[in-house]
């Protein structure tokens, strides 16, 4: 593991919706550095955990520790200050605009100088728009986004459309990123490249990601620690070959989805 402080912890984490329970009870804690994988089936509560840690969801009951302060709920404003990015399971980009457009909107809220100063051309304003662009091209440069980004995002294909929303969530400098099915739709060929580029972006600066993936392969490869629920419940945690080897994984989860169940 990369470090062993926590960069989030969550406890006692319960949600639902109406009468069905989505979560159950769940403890977790991410420590600074790694690469945090949760699996399950479908319907098995993934997703609605993630919600709940970028604040989309907020839980009917436990609280959420990052760093010194411990909350019941983060507010989806307050992502950036707290240093939280994310992309979403089903694309969330602007089609009209450019790849390198999508990828500046990541630095709104991290951006000082105010709308009078962007409209007269203020020194501070000018000073930041270089900084912005200088620090798009790295991250167009590091998820290899150079050649397609001044086409409309809408053009690109499917896999460079995923990268480019991993690219936008990148541009907030997060210190937890939080993938949701990054490589979901993609070829071979795409989840192996999509998987080099988030070790790439681990590697380089040090950032906490918690993963989620159905490719088990992929996430055996990249993970320091992996989470398994199921049913909205924890039933496995820790290092990818105690998670492999764990008969409560291997009855529960092979890949296959509870019947009649969506992810939430």
């Amino acid at each position: 593991m990369a470090a062993h402080s926590s960069a989030i912890s969550l406890r006692s984490i319960a949600l639902s919706f109406g009468g069905v329970q989505a979560l159950r009870q769940i403890d977790l804690d991410i420590a600074k550095g790694e690469i945090r994988s949760i699996i399950g089936p479908n319907g098995a509560g993934k997703s609605s955990l993630i919600n709940v840690i970028s604040g989309l969801y907020r839980a009917d009951e436990g609280f959420i520790t990052l760093g010194d302060t411990r909350v019941r709920h983060i507010r989806p404003e307050q992502q950036a200050r707290l240093g939280i990015a994310r992309t979403f399971q089903n694309l969330a980009i602007f089609g009209g605009l450019s790849a390198r457009e999508n990828i500046e909107l990541g630095h709104t809220y991290r951006r000082r100088s105010g709308f009078l100063e962007h409209m007269f051309w203020s020194s501070r304003a000018s000073v930041e728009a270089i900084a912005v662009r200088q620090h798009v091209d790295e991250i167009l440069s590091l998820l290899d986004l150079h050649d397609v980004a001044e086409h409309p995002a809408a053009n690109l294909p499917y896999g460079l459309q995923k990268r480019v929303e991993l690219a936008r969530a990148l541009a907030a400098e997060p210190t937890l990123l939080l993938l949701d099915e990054p490589m979901a739709g993609m070829t071979a060929t795409e989840k192996a490249q999509m998987a080099g580029f988030v070790r790439a972006i681990h590697e380089r600066h040090r950032t906490t990601i918690v993963l989620i993936e159905h490719d088990i392969g992929i996430v055996m490869n990249l993970s320091d620690r992996v989470a398994v629920l199921d049913y909205g419940r924890k039933i496995a945690d820790g290092t990818p070959a105690e998670v492999r080897n764990d008969q409560a994984v291997i009855d529960a989860y092979l890949g296959v989805a509870h019947t009649g169940e969506t992810e939430r």
